[in-house]
């Protein structure tokens, strides 16, 4: 029997690419604060509530069940003892499978979970039936600013209202009983390619959010607002304009001094895209910054500099967005080495001395243990190979880089991590019960060398990095050595003594975000479409579902009338599936988009699913001379790459353009990507940056593209 709930029934070897609760008088003080400015309804989730959760540890009121973002259940009636009868309870069938990278929210028995196009739903936590479903309807054309995938990482909720950033950069606040908005408010200038990806959270009846779109050229920030009226009460800039306008604050004016140039024509970047943490005690709210615009150091500034904030974390005053401290994992990044991973607040003891930390495994590949009260960094080690730098210097804080990884102006430099990172967005997990952090680690590397073509093209694509270094052989024993590289794993990460305690390999990289447990036991989705549970202590694989679609979303735990669930969101996507996921395969295809609950003794099953690949039609005929075949290599690497994959194949997320009935006339491939008569699907106009000969020379590099997987015998082609 099957049970599904809805309202509806490498080319890629050298270039992948593209707080522990706290007592109760910080309790009263928070929510002391808050009743001040009346920021609850009082009858729903309350600071208390969150400060508090392991009171109520049968919810996840929040992104990482708590402010410390720890990822850690303190349920056990699902333990290592008897893992192996989990089963399926329920699956709630999300109509669509893009990309779903969303932590559900519990409260109350209904569960609050995002699926594509930012579309809000919420379920009967013990049933899966529909209670109600939000949709935006986000404007679709915004997806050409999307960097990694039209994904969404979930809700946050507060008092009576469920909130919800989205693509097109709103912040939305929604009834929790009606499913209709409250309010609706723009916060980004709409002419600029900005996103929201990100799950806001709420601290003192604000609602914090940041976006996306530093590699489209704009100027990153975090803002907050009210949580009752939507009204805009601060916004914190992460990294300077133009310092003849001014500067916002004196944070902004300090950062300056660290940039040269005019940075400001391209924006700059750090947005501040993810993760978040908050302290109550401190009342510190931590925000991780990210990558320059563009990537290039040598293009944005220069003369050098550490460029401020970017690829930092940040602590502010969350009342005012007042600037604290902050410390840069990256200085001068060039690398897209972000600093909005997942941070983990906990308490340590280090050297001998208990100590407020804030952890954080961001792309660079060193794990960082830092007080989170100053900023000192207390210990610093790579948890996956890097070769752009030899250590971190602990008197300084900074990394010791190697010669010739600082790549502008040089040959290509093969370095390890890539932009990839050493850890991506998928959250990771400390358990305090066996002091490990529970990392979603990957190998995945890449080879930076000058653009040099690159001219600022505002509203597109802007690195700096020359994409088409790409350009390799696409036969077999090449892709057999490219896969080899291309390494992921779960790693027990002992942030005390800077080691792993543990690992277990998958197939490879984007596999999903993490949960442990008091069961003794971590839970992790995978690329290769499967739900796993691993003893906690040794890594020991004790359970395993077939998930019909790769998962990268993070699982939860609740719990309902003493029973005990386990739940995820599943369908593959983001930035690794659509550019590399065609011709890296990982054994996951885009499938029908769930979420996935388990219980003890449950029996439930999915439906079927067919593996007929679809057909690749005869090609048009190559009449392109080779010139033109590899202008559009080029120019495909640049507009194209990063949604439809290398070689025009993505894991069958977005249509393989090699089969599409728009490549057979230049008319129709023209109406696609230079007048936009796709833009309602999320495929954007490019009229603005592909001239006609550009798109001309992109149809022959597809047209070739093509007729190579035909004449070279393709499974999928006839």
């Amino acid at each position: 029997m099957s049970l599904l709930k809805s309202s509806s029934v490498i080319t890629i070897a050298v270039s992948l690419f593209v707080l522990s609760a706290c007592g109760q008088k910080a309790a009263d003080d928070s929510q002391g604060n808050m009743a001040k400015e009346g920021a609850t309804s009082g009858t729903g989730v309350t600071a208390t509530a969150i400060i508090n959760a392991d009171d109520t540890p049968g919810e996840w009121l929040s992104h990482g069940r708590t402010y410390s973002e720890q990822r850690f259940s303190p349920l056990s009636r699902v333990n290592r003892d008897n893992v192996a009868e989990l089963g399926l309870a329920w699956a709630f069938d999300f109509g669509v499978s893009r990309g779903i990278e969303a932590t559900p929210i519990v409260s109350d028995g209904v569960m609050y979970v995002t699926s594509s196009w930012n579309i809000v739903n919420a379920i009967n936590a013990k049933t899966g039936d529909l209670v109600w479903r939000h949709d935006p309807k986000v404007d679709k054309s915004r997806a050409a600013f999307m960097c990694c995938d039209i994904v969404n990482r979930g809700v946050a909720i507060w008092g009576d209202k469920v909130y919800t950033g989205t693509i097109d950069g709103r912040l939305i606040a929604i009834d929790v009983s009606t499913g209709k908005a409250a309010w609706d408010v723009n916060t980004i200038d709409k002419s600029e390619p900005y996103s929201i990806t990100g799950a806001p959270r709420v601290v003192k009846g604000k609602v914090i959010i940041g976006n996306g779109g530093a590699e489209f050229g704009v100027r990153g920030y975090v803002s907050a607002y009210d949580a009752e009226s939507g009204e805009m009460l601060w916004r914190f800039h992460t990294v300077p304009g133009n310092p003849e306008n001014g500067f916002e604050s004196e944070a902004m004016k300090m950062a300056a001094a660290t940039w040269t140039g005019e940075w400001w024509t391209a924006g700059g970047g750090g947005t501040a895209w993810d993760s978040m943490a908050y302290d109550p005690e401190l009342d510190l709210l931590y925000i991780g910054v990210g990558n320059g615009a563009p990537w290039n150091q040598n293009l944005r500034s220069p003369d050098g500099g550490d460029n401020l904030f970017l690829s930092s974390i940040v602590a502010l005053r969350p009342d005012t967005g007042e600037y604290v401290w902050h410390y840069q994992t990256t200085p001068g990044d060039t690398w897209d080495f972000t600093a909005t991973q997942h941070m983990i607040l906990a308490d340590l003891e280090v050297d001998g001395t208990q100590r407020k930390v804030i952890m954080q495994a961001p792309k660079n590949g060193f794990f960082y243990v830092v007080d989170r009260e100053t900023g000192e960094l207390l210990s610093a080690k790579n948890y996956v190979p890097v070769n752009w730098a030899t250590h971190v210097d602990l008197e300084t804080g900074r990394p010791v880089e190697v010669a010739g990884a600082r790549w502008p102006g040089k040959p290509p430099y093969l370095q390890m991590p890539g932009p990839l990172g050493g850890h991506n967005w998928h959250p990771m997990s400390y358990s305090p019960d066996t002091g490990l952090v529970y990392i979603p680690a990957q190998e995945a590397p890449f080879a930076y060398g000058d653009d040099p073509e690159y001219l600022y093209k505002e509203g597109m694509w802007n690195t700096g990095a020359n994409m088409a270094l790409a350009a390799l052989p696409t036969d077999e024993a090449t892709f057999a050595a490219v896969k080899a590289m291309l390494k992921g794993r779960i790693l027990a990460w002992d942030p005390v003594k800077q080691e792993a305690a543990w690992s277990f390999e998958h197939q490879g990289p984007w596999n999903g975000g993490i949960l442990s447990t008091a069961g003794d036991l971590v839970f992790q989705g995978s690329a290769d479409a499967h739900f796993a549970a691993y003893d906690a202590a040794n890594g020991e694989q004790l359970w395993s579902f077939f998930s019909q679609t790769g998962i990268v979303a993070a699982p939860i735990s609740y719990e309902i009338n003493g029973e005990q669930y386990v739940a995820v969101a599943s369908g593959w996507g983001g930035s690794y599936a659509l550019a590399y996921g065609g011709v890296a395969p990982t054994g996951s295809e885009a499938g029908v988009g769930r979420v996935l609950t388990f219980k003890l003794g449950a029996k439930e099953t999915l439906p079927g699913v067919s593996a007929i690949p679809a057909r690749i039609p005869k090609p048009p005929a190559q009449t392109a001379p080779p010139e033109t075949v590899a202008a559009g290599l080029g120019a495909y690497m640049r507009y194209c790459v990063t949604c439809h994959g290398d070689h025009a194949v993505s894991s069958g997320i977005l249509p393989d353009l090699r089969r599409s009935a728009y490549l057979q006339s230049q008319e129709s491939w023209d109406a696609v990507v230079r007048r936009g008569a796709l833009s309602d699907r999320g495929m954007g106009n490019f009229g603005k940056f592909v001239d006609a000969e550009a798109a001309a020379a992109i149809r022959a590099y597809v047209i070739g593209q093509a007729r190579m997987a035909v004449e070279d015998g393709d499974a999928t082609a006839n």
